[in-house]
C-alpha cells in the first residue's frame, strides 16, 4: 500500500509553513510591510546591489572580471600557477604531447604580454584610480614576471625535466641560490593577488559608505555563487562579509548577513529592467525577512536561555595564517597553499583581511598600504 501522509496532518502543516498562504508567509508578508522602507544590500558574484527601499530604483556597482585590472593582474598572477599544471600535467603523461602545447601557448601568449606592457599601459589605458602613482611599479613587476616566465618556459621546452616540482620550487617559486631570480614567484604571485583585489576592496566601501546611510536597519544578502562552487559559504570564508563589516565600521553583524547560494541571480545590465529588478527585489527581501522571522520569534519565545552572540572573533575572517612581515615568504606560502588546499575558500581570502583591515584603518587610502612582494621591492628596470 503505497503511503501518503493522513489530510488531516497534512493540512495542520501547511497552514503553518508550506503554503503561500500560510502562518509563516503571513507573518514574512507582515514584516516586509513593516521594513519596506529598509535597505536592503545584495552582494552576488561579480556584482552589488543597493535596494534603497520604498520602491527607489536600485544602485549597482561591478566588480571583479568586468573592471578594470582585474584581468590584467589575474592573467599575470596565474603564471607560477600555470607552471606547476605544466608539471602535473607532465608527471601523469610524460609521453604525451598535451603540456607542450600548452606550454608553447603560454610562453607566446607571455611574449606579447610583455612586449604590451609598459608604465603607460597601466596608467593610460588600465587607468586603475586605486594605482595611481605606482604604475612605474606595476609595469615593472608584470615586466620581471614575464621575463622570468619566459626564461622557464624556454627552459622546460629544452629540458622537461625543468618541471620536477622540486626545482621549480628551488629555483623560482622560492629560489634560494638562483640570481636570475632575485624576487620568488610566490611573492609575485601574493603581490599581484593583492593588487588585483585592492582595487576591489577601494571601490565597494568607497561605494558602500557614499550610499549607505542607515547601517544598523541594512539587510543584506550574499546571493549566488562567490568563487569556486564550494568556497565562501560562511561568514568566516566569505570575505564580502569581512569588508561590509569594516566598511560600516564594525556596525554590521552576521545578525544582519545572510549566505544564500541559491538565492536568485543578479548582474550588472539588469537594472536597465525596471521590472525585473522589482521582482528581484521582492524574492530578495522576502528571503532575508523568511529567514529573520525565526530569529526573533526565538528571542521571544526562549529569553534567558541563551543566544548566538555575536563575539569579536566571529567577526573575523576563518584562520589564515598570519604574515610575521612583509618579506614573510613561509606566511606567503602558507597562505597560499590554504586557499588552494581548502574548497571552501574563495582565492581572493589569501590576502583579503590583510587589505580590508589596513584599509579601514588609514581611511580607505590605497597609497598607504603595505603589499608583501610590491612596496619596497626594487624590480629590475623594464628591458626591450
Amino acid at each position: 500500500m503505497t503511503y501518503m501522509p493522513d489530510p488531516a496532518f497534512a493540512s495542520l502543516f501547511q497552514a503553518f509553513t508550506s503554503d503561500a498562504d500560510s502562518t509563516g508567509q503571513h507573518l514574512t508578508a507582515c514584516m516586509a510591510r513593516q521594513r519596506a522602507g529598509d535597505p536592503l544590500l545584495v552582494y552576488a558574484g561579480s556584482d552589488v546591489a543597493l535596494f534603497p527601499g520604498s520602491g527607489a530604483a536600485p544602485l549597482v556597482e561591478s566588480f571583479r572580471r568586468r573592471t578594470r585590472g582585474f584581468i590584467e593582474l589575474t592573467a599575470i598572477s596565474h603564471l607560477p600557477l600555470a607552471f606547476a599544471y605544466l608539471g602535473r600535467m607532465y608527471a601523469l603523461e610524460p609521453h604525451a604531447d598535451a603540456w607542450r602545447v600548452d606550454a608553447e601557448r603560454l610562453l607566446q601568449r607571455t611574449l606579447e604580454v610583455r612586449a604590451r606592457n609598459s608604465s603607460a599601459f597601466w596608467r593610460d589605458y588600465v587607468a586603475v584610480g586605486s594605482f595611481a602613482g605606482q604604475e612605474e611599479q606595476v609595469a615593472r613587476m608584470t615586466d620581471y614576471l614575464c621575463r622570468v616566465s619566459i626564461d622557464y618556459l624556454q627552459r622546460v621546452l629544452r629540458d622537461p625535466t625543468a618541471l620536477d616540482p622540486e626545482i621549480l620550487r628551488r629555483e623560482y617559486l622560492e629560489p634560494t641560490a638562483n640570481p636570475a631570480v632575485p624576487v620568488p614567484l610566490n611573492h609575485l604571485m601574493f603581490a599581484t593577488f593583492c593588487l588585483a583585489f585592492m582595487d576591489v576592496i577601494v571601490r565597494i566601501t568607497g561605494w558602500l559608505r557614499e550610499h549607505v546611510s542607515h547601517w544598523e536597519q541594512l539587510m543584506v544578502v550574499l546571493s549566488g555563487q562567490s568563487g569556486r562552487p564550494t568556497a565562501g559559504l560562511t561568514w568566516g570564508s566569505n570575505n564580502a562579509c569581512h569588508l561590509i563589516w569594516a566598511a560600516s565600521d564594525g556596525v554590521v553583524g552576521p545578525e544582519q548577513v545572510y549566505l544564500a547560494p541559491y538565492a536568485p541571480a543578479f548582474e550588472a545590465g539588469m537594472e536597465a529592467d525596471p521590472v525585473k529588478m522589482a521582482e528581484l527585489e521582492t524574492q530578495y527581501r522576502k528571503l532575508w525577512l523568511n529567514t529573520r522571522a525565526s530569529v526573533e520569534v526565538s528571542r521571544l519565545m526562549f529569553p534567558g536561555h541563551g543566544s548566538m552572540e555575536t563575539r569579536a572573533e566571529a567577526l573575523r575572517m576563518s584562520d589564515m595564517p598570519a604574515l610575521a612581515n612583509r618579506e614573510d615568504s613561509a606566511g606567503m606560502a602558507a597562505r597560499l597553499r590554504r586557499i588552494m588546499e581548502d574548497p571552501t575558500q574563495l582565492l581572493s581570502n589569501s590576502v583579503a583581511d590583510l587589505l580590508i583591515d589596513q584599509l579601514r584603518a588609514n581611511g580607505n587610502r590605497p597609497e598607504l598600504l603595505e603589499i608583501p612582494g610590491f612596496t619596497h621591492i626594487e624590480y629590475p628596470p623594464i628591458e626591450r
